[in-house]
């Protein structure tokens, strides 16, 4: 049986679109906890053995002023710092062909 770091990159290979943390735990019932602690792993796990991939983030957006979140920032904001919003565009992630 596959581990969830498995199943998750065998999810973001599949899917042709970009998946957020919670597109990601409802398709695999998991917590969205649990797959953004995964997520650094997983991207470390690709660049090593998929050479030619790469796990993308499309980071966070502010939807009410447009606010476009570092990926250090955080990988699941909450607030806006610029206007206090939180109505949040959360990340997306992605694998890629390099």
């Amino acid at each position: 049986m596959p581990t969830r770091r498995e199943r998750i990159i065998e999810l973001l290979l599949k899917t042709g679109e970009p998946l957020s943390l919670r597109d990601i735990a409802l398709t695999l019932e998991e917590k969205e906890k649990a797959i953004a602690r995964d997520i650094k792993h997983i991207a470390k796990t690709v660049k090593r053995q998929y050479r030619d991939m790469q796990l993308v983030m499309y980071p966070a957006v502010c939807r009410k002023c447009g606010y476009v979140f570092s990926k250090s920032e955080n990988i699941d904001p909450g607030r806006c710092p610029r206007c206090k919003s939180e109505w949040i565009e959360k990340p997306k992630f992605k694998i890629i062909q390099k």
